[in-house]
């Protein structure tokens, strides 16, 4: 355990929150994070895709900045939502593996809990994962005064449910009852996202909009699978073993359906920010929780990875690379790329200097402002980038590896313990991308110092408990 305990954190960060310190002149910006769900770095048009339409997020990235090596927190789904929201990255955040369920605690602090003291309306909107019904680790306890969407993220696992979540009431989509598919999910919580950021424009606001798309299962509207259907050759249907997931007999139609889609919902909060005249206002940043996924289902006919090694579940580069775009018009310049390393963990504090709080004392994080502005000049650099990811024992609340799945960014340098126990592996990035060569043989050095960074990076998750749920009767 580290010196600090996470009561001190909260004590520390409530201090810091209470005396907001030099804001801004004026108001403050308006802050929307859109974060995709198992979107590779090579889905989108704007860094190399060549079949899948993605016109709003390449002109977003026209209008913006588009970074290079960005980062997600972890290479599923929960707990890289929970490194984005506290700032804490896999050695340190409450939510480190992906049992579906595991909620933050109370003591933890979030993004949207900083940013309400100094006037932020916060909403959310989507797959929270944190937290169901009955924990501390639901959305309105963790500094959100709005929420739709689902809260157990296994429950987002369906994209035409019985019903989602408004705040803590069951929201039902009636289209959907009896198992029909009428109502799409993300439809109505992207409507939900706008309604929110059109009611908010008085006043700063912060909207966090964690879609489900394009994340299992394969389904999508009609008029989004017409425009690929028959495009592509269909060789694989997809059929999940489990029955888990819906079958799909049009698999890359379905997934490319789905990725345009969600560029369209993106195209349609950039034009309401431009409609409600608040543009020069709002900071829009567009990523993903990790890297594609599919390559698990053995089709990834997209190049959904951009050529990088690996995918979601292990942390090779394709399994944590992720797209990041970020538009501020006046603000960030136009056009422009950035090869500045940065993680997911780097939001709240950012989130932290744009909104004139004071940053936490005990974050992993970084703020990228300067990088965001265009002055990498002035932008600090982190010793290292962490990630972890080790095996949950749901009977005893327990995290059962004593040396988990580890990466390490060091520079240019990648270290990768690819399973629990594992010996690491070393690669050199800039001169092998695609983690081809492991020579941790031949850098003694290197390896040295990479295993001191370890035996720093990290302290022993606490126990965690999983509620009871239902959400599964009618989940459709």
């Amino acid at each position: 355990m580290p010196s600090f305990s996470r009561r001190r954190f909260l004590g520390a960060t409530a201090a810091a929150v209470a005396q907001a310190c030099r804001k801004p002149p004026g108001r403050p910006p308006n802050i929307i994070f859109i974060l995709a769900d198992d979107l590779g770095i090579g889905d989108l048009g704007c860094y190399g895709q060549k079949l899948i339409r993605t016109p709003h997020l390449d002109r977003m990235a026209a209008e913006g900045r588009r970074y290079l090596n960005a980062y997600a927190g972890c290479t599923v789904c929960a707990p890289s939502r929970s490194v984005l929201l506290t700032g804490l990255h896999m050695g340190h955040t409450s939510v480190r593996s992906n049992p579906g369920g595991v909620p933050l605690e109370d003591v933890d602090v979030t993004v949207a809990e900083l940013l309400k003291p100094a006037g932020y309306r916060t909403g959310c909107f989507g797959k929270w994962g944190l937290g169901d019904i009955g924990t501390e680790g639901v959305p309105w306890k963790q500094g959100f005064d709005e929420f739709f969407g689902y809260l157990h993220q296994v429950h987002a696992h369906y994209q035409y449910p019985a019903f989602l979540y408004k705040n803590e009431e069951r929201y039902p989509l009636e289209g959907n009852r009896g198992g029909s598919r009428t109502t799409y999910a993300h439809d109505v919580i992207a409507g939900q996202a706008l309604d929110f950021i059109r009611r908010s424009k008085d006043q700063p606001f912060f909207c966090y909009v964690p879609f489900t798309l394009p994340h299992l299962e394969l389904l999508v509207p009609e008029d989004s699978m017409a425009e690929y259907r028959g495009r592509f050759p269909e060789t694989k249907p997809y059929r999940d073993p489990r029955n888990h997931y819906a079958a799909q007999p049009e698999p890359r139609a379905a997934l490319a359906g789905m990725i345009t889609r969600m560029d369209r919902d993106v195209g349609r909060i950039l034009a309401l920010v431009r409609e409600l005249g608040i543009d020069e206002q709002t900071l829009v940043i567009f990523s993903s929780d990790n890297g594609a996924a599919t390559p698990l289902w053995e089709d990834d006919f997209f190049q959904s990875t951009g050529g990088l090694r690996g995918h979601k579940q292990n942390l090779y580069e394709g399994g944590i690379r992720v797209p990041f775009i970020a538009r501020w018009p006046g603000k960030i310049p136009p056009g422009t790329t950035s090869a500045h390393l940065c993680g997911l963990w780097d939001f709240l504090p950012t989130a932290c200097e744009l909104a004139g709080v004071r940053i936490p004392p005990h974050t992993d994080g970084i703020s990228f402002l300067p990088s965001l502005l265009g002055d990498e000049g002035r932008q600090r650099q982190h010793e290292f980038l962490y990630w972890e990811l080790p095996r949950y024992d749901a009977a005893s609340g327990r995290f059962y590896d004593e040396v988990p799945m580890q990466a390490v960014r060091l520079g240019p340098w990648k270290a990768v313990r690819p399973k629990p126990g594992a010996p690491l592996e070393l690669y050199h990035l800039e001169r092998d991308p695609g983690e081809t060569a492991d020579i941790a043989a031949t850098q003694p050095a290197v390896m040295a110092r990479i295993e001191e960074l370890l035996k720093r990076a990290r302290y022993e998750p606490r126990p965690q408990t999983q509620p009871e749920h239902d959400w599964w009767r009618s989940s459709g």
